[in-house]
């Protein structure tokens, strides 16, 4: 009798994942006034989705040090006794980091889980006797693949970002850094809604999208979602032509409403040779688009205060992002939400909404593949809501019982 042996799967050497989940093409590290110094406890060195080596390899000038007890750490004690390192930890004494006239020159972050970090607290005295920094973050934390206790808890890497953004005053230097982290947790969010094997988790196969943790709350967000689609003017590998995927048309819905967004960009380089043929517009839209300023700043008036981006895939809010656009909310991919609906790799927008009974209208939102997909991407949400209304319409209710 044979037995096949698994092979191993290729790992990146920097940030140690496997190949396939590598997240080091999203990072171009990024110098600080501020070093940032992680005392990491051994066991969350271990845990594969830990976020502080991406904050870690984001930040040139950071260090990373594994232990729970540092009194013999001699970079570790010569860090702490230096004048202008600070500790960031909430508790009593801890200040903003806004409130500072200086930002500390050093600062130490402890990464684990919360009694890991309150373990190594106890085992230093040193570290308790520094200067705290504490905040209360901005908006709800995107860590849905790990259970935090509570709502203000948010991972390492966010936590990073929203200091070193409030120390010097601008957020977009360390925006890739938040980008890698929600790349590598949407990533993990896929591999789990697509998993065939039993789950390792409580949640059960065969519960209802809407039940589970990390999917979005589709029917209370229903008035702010917004759907986009963008395409842009790529050149194969090897073209000769140098740079980043360039938008060149936007197209977006307000599912609530109905009303449309639609818009096509002068390309900023040469127009790739099958760009009309893929997009499936004539070339003269693409050629005669409009400026792209001109857009970006009808593309903001467009939204209103609230709204969530939702897309099928992150392309196109990525290749907004590129030209400096900020979205209020991290915007919600909706593949992920079809992967745990349809249990399997939902394929195209199109597609998966015809496989789940949604139905497509033969109305244009925009011209060419973004208004199919702004059309299929709005019926797939539709569809979804049906199907969790109709469940709890059928649900039988619960005599009450007399004590």
């Amino acid at each position: 009798m044979s037995m096949s042996v698994r092979t191993p799967r290729t790992t990146c050497e920097r940030c140690r994942r496997p190949t396939s989940a590598c997240w080091c093409a999203d990072l171009q590290p990024v110098d600080t006034t501020t070093r940032i110094v992680f005392l990491q406890h051994p066991r969350e060195a271990k845990v594969a989705i830990g976020t502080a080596r991406i904050a870690h390899l984001g930040l040139s000038r950071s260090e990373l040090h594994k232990g729970i007890d540092f009194s013999q750490h001699a970079r570790v004690a010569e860090i702490v006794a230096r004048p202008g390192t600070a500790l960031l930890f909430p508790g009593e004494g801890a200040v903003a980091p806004g409130s500072l006239l200086r930002p500390p020159d050093v600062l130490l972050v402890i990464d684990g889980t919360w009694p890991q970090a309150r373990q190594i607290m106890a085992l230093n005295p040193a570290l308790r006797a520094l200067p705290r920094i504490g905040f209360v973050p901005r908006q709800p934390g995107n860590y849905r693949i790990r259970r935090e206790p509570a709502p203000h808890c948010v991972a390492t890497v966010e936590a990073v970002v929203e200091v070193l953004a409030s120390f010097e005053r601008d957020d977009s230097r360390f925006a890739h850094l938040l980008r890698a982290f929600d790349r590598m947790v949407d990533r993990q969010l896929a591999g789990i809604a697509a998993r065939t094997e039993p789950p390792r988790r409580r949640h059960k196969p065969g519960d209802p999208w809407w039940t589970v943790r990390s999917m979005p709350d589709l029917d209370g967000l229903w008035p702010q979602l917004v759907a986009i689609a963008g395409e842009a003017n790529a050149h194969r590998q090897g073209s000769g032509v140098e740079g980043d995927p360039e938008i060149i048309q936007l197209a977006a819905k307000r599912l609530a409403t109905g009303e449309v967004f639609q818009a096509f960009i002068a390309p900023r380089r040469p127009l790739a040779p099958c760009a009309a043929h893929h997009l499936d517009v004539p070339i003269e839209s693409l050629l005669g688009g409009r400026g792209l300023p001109e857009v970006l700043e009808e593309w903001k008036r467009f939204l209103r205060p609230g709204d969530r981006v939702v897309g099928w895939g992150p392309f196109g809010w990525d290749l907004l992002v590129r030209e400096g656009w900020q979205p209020e909310y991290r915007p919600i991919d909706l593949r992920l939400v079809a992967a745990q609906r349809m249990k399997r790799r939902p394929g195209r927008a199109e597609a998966a909404t015809r496989a789940i009974g949604g139905t497509l209208g033969q109305e244009s939102l925009a011209p060419g593949r973004a208004g199919r997909t702004l059309q299929a991407i709005g019926a797939f949400v539709e569809r979804l809501l049906e199907e969790k209304r109709a469940a709890k319409d059928s649900k039988p209710s619960t005599p009450c019982s007399k004590p």
